[in-house]
This record gives C-alpha cells, structure tokens and sequence, in this order.
C-alpha cells in the first residue's frame, strides 16, 4: 500500500485531529507519533531512516497517510518515493504552536530515554532534525517559518496545501477530492488534552500513547 498523503506539518499544528479526520474520509489508517509508541517494534525501521537507510515500504506497510513526527522530518524523501501522494502541510499561529510545544511535546523536564536504546536514538534523530535549542522561542518560531517556506518551495502547487484546522473540511476536501462529511471536524488533543492523559506536563510519551489507545478504544 503506498501513501496517498504526506503531512510535511510539525507536531502540535492539528496532527492528532488530522489524522483522525483523513482517517474518517477514506485515507487511513493514518500514521502519527502516537502510532510509534504503540508500536514500538517499528523503531528500529525509524532509527534506520534517520541514519539514512530507510525502508519506506516497510515504515509504512498497512498506512495510507501520515501526519506529524517523525513522517514530517522526511517529506523530501517521502515526496519523491511516492510520486502520486498529496503533500499536506498543517500550520498554525507560530507563537500559540511554541507555546503549545512547551506545556505538551517539548515540555522541560519531559523524560528522556536512556540513550542507548531504540527510544534513545529515536529522540536523538528528532532533537538533531531541529538543530537547535527547542525551548528558544526566537529558534522555534524561525523554525518554524523556515521549515513553511521550504515546504512551500520544494513542492509542486498542484501537490501541495497549506492547511489549518480551523478551515475546516472544505479546503481538505476539495484538495483530495472526496465529499464533505455532514459531522464537525475532528478536534483532539488540545494541550488541556494532552496533559490530561500525560498527567501533567512532563510528558512520558509512552504512557500517553497508551492512555490515547484507550481512551480511543472506548469512543
């Protein structure tokens, strides 16, 4: 199964709720960060990838779309193994984006995996992604900026939207050709969400994953 949709946008830009809406009109599944914590035996495909031997086909066996970390760190590679995928990029007021990093994903004094472990090298590949200091505002949101403008540059119009939650179904819609559902668009995983299932905002990513596949389950 190759990707239909390539979500090039970072973390805590709607990912969660995008996900869940593609998923809804015909794309899933969809893979996200959560995906990676539930099925952790797909790290070391990840670790491979960021050392520069992916194996696409297998990250993504079974997946029809992705959205967030670590899928947006390799859109470039990812636009061009499948040449017949959309490029979605999810975006959002910069400064609500760092602020939202800082209280969920990117919280200070989020634990850390050890790091020689698959989970340890993981993270490293995402911290060296970023290059700098992800609790500077001015680095983030210039980040930020930079990573937009590349993906605006580096995909072809007819390919690519930039898109924020708050448009709704529409523009998405009209982009991947497919009707409008006649229920809202998903919202999930605010920050007040986030650190509600987390505990508070040292976030153990695994726990959270976990708590979300439960929580899932039952909806």
């Amino acid at each position: 199964m190759a990707l239909k949709v390539i979500g090039s946008g970072l973390g805590r830009t709607g990912t969660m709720s995008t996900k869940l809406a593609l998923e809804q009109i015909g794309f899933g599944p969809c893979h996200h960060m959560v995906e990676v914590f539930m099925h952790p035996e797909s790290l070391p495909l990840w670790v491979a990838a960021g050392d520069g031997q992916p194996d696409w086909d297998a990250v993504f066996a079974g997946y029809q779309s992705m959205v967030d970390h670590p899928g947006c760190q390799f859109w470039r590679e990812l636009m061009d193994f499948y040449p017949d995928a959309k490029v979605l990029h999810t975006v959002r007021d910069p400064e609500k984006w760092f602020d939202s990093t800082q209280a969920t994903i990117f919280a200070p004094g989020r634990p850390e995996p050890p790091p020689e472990t698959p989970m340890g090298k993981f993270f490293a590949h995402l911290s060296s992604w970023y290059g700098g200091d992800r609790h500077d505002r001015a680095f983030m949101i210039d980040f930020f900026h930079r990573h937009t403008e590349a993906v605006v540059a580096g995909v072809p119009k007819d390919r690519l939207l930039v898109f924020e939650v708050a448009q709704g179904w529409g523009p998405l819609c009209d982009f991947l050709g497919v009707p409008v559902p006649d229920t809202p668009y998903p919202r999930e995983n605010s920050t007040e969400q986030f650190q509600a299932r987390a505990g508070g905002a040292a976030i153990d990513p695994a726990k959270f994953s976990a708590d979300f596949a439960a929580q899932t389950a039952k909806s």
